[in-house]
């Protein structure tokens, strides 16, 4: 069903190998910034960073460890210390722990993610702004409860499509600087295990990253992760309305819609489904879903949770390529509508 619901974009940017590529970047700029902070000496760790840059991951031994390690991380250092020199190892990795690595690497593709969304929300409010602009004086028949109401103008309708999005871009500026944060505590989310280089260290890594400083360590604080969550599952859940209004205005006898590229049925010769505003309301469902475990995510017990955070993997990158899809998904069949409601007149019921 990729196809149908799925995000090559989202999928390619949270995929494996787009995360290790993100790890070793994390792995040499700590190397880097452990030089320049003065934990180890400054050429240890600039040699060390070149040489973590030029190493050769083996991804189906990296997988294989993963899978019995629960993280990749352990392996990835191992795969580089085995191809560096024995007297670069004190500068690779040491004070850092997996979750400092894997927590950063989210971040990062987390922000790419984010920023494409931005885009395809300007352009699916375009496409209301079109939709307006073709059909808002056109009439139909206001429906509270599903039933026949009062007439109102098409403009009515998709103004309330097109309403919710401005709030959610306020939502996302508002969100980001508390989800783009540097994740830097240690083993246990202490930081003593970086010598007092923490703040120096973080520091020189927040800057080439671009991300925040954190204010306190969040090895266990993940309402940043919760809050995305929910601010993804607003975002399809405003395209779903979208969608399950065309579905319902789209039925034979009603027909207060008429699209391009209806779906074909292998029974029924006469059908056009609309494929593409159901697929919206279904991804607004599964969204909500995935939201509801990252809030039973929040749960991570004592100094780091394996169970909270492995199910963190499970339903954040899945409620991401919901939204990439939805969005894609509304854009296109906003600009597919080739009829709304009727010209100069009032449905009649």
């Amino acid at each position: 069903m990729q196809a149908l619901t799925g995000d090559t974009g989202v999928a390619e940017r949270l995929s494996d190998a787009s995360q290790v590529a993100d790890m070793l970047r994390i792995e040499a700029l700590y190397a880097q910034a452990a030089g320049q902070a003065g934990k180890v000496p400054s050429e240890l760790g600039e040699a060390a960073a070149k040489a973590i840059e030029g190493a050769t991951i083996d991804h189906d031994r990296l997988m294989r460890a993963a899978a019995k390690d629960g993280v990749p991380v352990p392996d990835l250092v191992s795969q580089i210390k085995e191809q560096v020199p024995g007297n670069l190892h004190d500068a690779i990795h040491k004070g850092l722990t997996s979750q400092d690595v894997t927590d950063t690497a989210f971040v990062l593709a987390a922000r790419d993610i984010l920023e494409s969304f931005e885009a395809l929300i300007k352009a699916v409010v375009a496409a209301c702004d079109d939709l307006d602009a073709r059909f808002g004086t056109n009439s139909l028949m206001g429906r509270t409860r599903m039933q026949a109401a009062l007439p109102i103008k098409a403009a009515h309708r998709i103004g309330q499509w097109r309403a919710p999005f401005a709030d959610h871009l306020k939502r996302l500026n508002q969100l980001r600087p508390r989800l783009f944060k540097l994740q830097l505590a240690g083993p246990v989310g202490t930081g003593e295990s970086f010598e007092g280089f923490a703040d120096e260290i973080a520091l020189h890594m927040a800057q080439e990253l671009g991300l925040g400083m954190p204010q306190t360590p969040w090895h266990t604080r993940r309402d940043s992760f919760a809050e995305l969550a929910n601010w993804l599952a607003l975002v399809t859940g405003s395209l779903g309305k979208i969608g399950a209004d065309l579905t319902l205005m789209a039925q034979q006898g009603l027909d207060e819609v008429a699209m391009k590229g209806g779906g074909a049925s292998s029974a029924m010769a006469h059908k056009s489904n609309p494929v593409s505003a159901e697929v919206l309301v279904a991804l607004a469902r599964d969204t909500a879903l995935q939201q509801s475990g990252m809030t039973l995510a929040l749960e991570h017990e004592q100094e780091r949770s394996g169970t909270a955070w492995t199910l963190e993997w499970m339903v954040l990158p899945r409620a991401m390529e919901n939204t990439g899809a939805a969005l894609k998904t509304a854009e296109r069949l906003l600009g597919d509508v080739i009829s709304l409601g009727e010209p100069n007149s009032s449905k009649k019921l």
